[in-house]
C-alpha cells in the first residue's frame, strides 16, 4: 500500500494540473473582469449609433428624418443597470429628410439653428429597471440651447463580443422617446409641423479599454462560425 500511495498522488496532482492550466491560459484582466462584474466603459460607435426622428407634416404625413455620427460615453454593466451613465452628443447639422433643400429649411434659425447650436447632448441622471434587458434612462437634453427632462424606453440588445475583427466587446441598444419641440424653443410654423416629435435610437458602443483604443480581448464571450463567412463591410 505503501508503494501505491506516492502514484495516487502524484494523479491527484495531474488532475489537478489539468483543471488549473486552461484558466493559467486567460489573460488575467479577463478573469478580474469576471470576478468583480463591474461596470465597463464604452464609446458609442457613430457609424453603427442612428437618431431616427419623425414628425407630423400638416397633418398629411409625418415626416422621418435621421441623424448620424453621435458620439459619447457610455458606463455599463449588464447585471446592474442602476449603475449605468451615459453622455451622448448628436450633431443636428448631419440630420437628413431626404432632400437637400427641407433639410437647409429644417436647420436655419427659426427651427433647429444649427448654426448656433450644431449639437444636442443628452446626459442621464437616473437609470430605471424594468427587466433584465429593459430600463427607463432618465436624462436631459438640451437642444438649440434649452434644457428639458427626457425619459428613454431603452432595450439592451446583445451584450458580446464582435463576431468580426478585431472583435470588440460591443453592447448594442434600441430606444424610444417623445417630446415637444415647443418645450425646446423650436415654435415656428405651427400650423404646417406638429409638436410632437417622435424618437427612435439605434445604438452600438465598443469597451474602451483606457488606452487610447477599444478593448479587443474577450476569450470569455461566445464565438461564432461567422469569420469563415464573407465578411460584410468593416466596423469602424
Amino acid at each position: 500500500m505503501s508503494a501505491i500511495t506516492p502514484l495516487l498522488r502524484s494523479v491527484a496532482d495531474l488532475a489537478l494540473l489539468s483543471l488549473l492550466l486552461p484558466l493559467s491560459l486567460l489573460p488575467l484582466s479577463a478573469l478580474a473582469a469576471d470576478a468583480s462584474g463591474e461596470a465597463q466603459t464604452y464609446r458609442l460607435d457613430p457609424v453603427h449609433t442612428r437618431v431616427m426622428f419623425a414628425i407630423s407634416h400638416a397633418g398629411f404625413s409625418n415626416a422621418i428624418g435621421t441623424v448620424s455620427g453621435s458620439t459619447g460615453t457610455l458606463v455599463f454593466d449588464p447585471e446592474d443597470w442602476t449603475s449605468a451613465s451615459l453622455k451622448a452628443s448628436v450633431p443636428i447639422t448631419r440630420l437628413d429628410l431626404g432632400d437637400a433643400k427641407w433639410n437647409e429649411a429644417t436647420l436655419a434659425g427659426n427651427l433647429l439653428d444649427a448654426k448656433d447650436h450644431p449639437t444636442a447632448e443628452f446626459t442621464s441622471s437616473r437609470i430605471e429597471p424594468i427587466a433584465p434587458d429593459q430600463a427607463r434612462v432618465h436624462g436631459t437634453l438640451t437642444l438649440r440651447g434649452v434644457a428639458q427632462p427626457v425619459v428613454l424606453d431603452v432595450k439592451l440588445n446583445a451584450a458580446k463580443r464582435h463576431p468580426l475583427p478585431p472583435f470588440r466587446r460591443t453592447v448594442g441598444f434600441s430606444a424610444t422617446a417623445t417630446l415637444s419641440r415647443k418645450a425646446f424653443g423650436i415654435d415656428a410654423w405651427p400650423s404646417v409641423i406638429g409638436d410632437s416629435v417622435a424618437l427612435r435610437i439605434e445604438a452600438e458602443a465598443v469597451r474602451h479599454s483606457g488606452k487610447g483604443d477599444a478593448s479587443t480581448d474577450d476569450p470569455t464571450d461566445d464565438a461564432t462560425d461567422d469569420a469563415t463567412k464573407p465578411a460584410p463591410p468593416a466596423s469602424s
